[in-house]
């Protein structure tokens, strides 16, 4: 049964998440009511692409061990969500 994870409920409830996406199946995440993103089982995962990435993702992040060609494709399809507005000024004075 595929169910359906607002991001913020996703977010809150991640190991559940986790679970679902192990015991039952893909699990979609929302945002503002659209499907933006699936987690499954890494075995299904597997499965259904035919990669079998062992990668030292420490190694790998930091440089240190260059991706296989795998990998850097499943890393290339990451994207990071940041918002890209500067930090709040929240008016700190140092007194000493």
């Amino acid at each position: 049964m595929d169910m359906q994870w607002p991001v913020q409920d996703a977010k809150q409830r991640f190991s559940e998440l986790l679970r679902q996406a192990t015991d039952e199946g893909p699990q979609f995440v929302t945002r503002h009511g659209e499907e933006v993103a699936v987690v499954v089982d890494v075995a299904y995962f597997r499965e259904l692409t035919g990669l079998d990435v062992e990668v030292d993702f420490k190694a790998a992040l930091t440089g240190a061990a260059p991706l296989d060609d795998d990998a850097s494709t499943v890393f290339d399809d990451v994207v990071a969500e940041r918002p890209a507005d500067l930090p709040r000024d929240v008016g700190l004075t140092g007194t000493t």
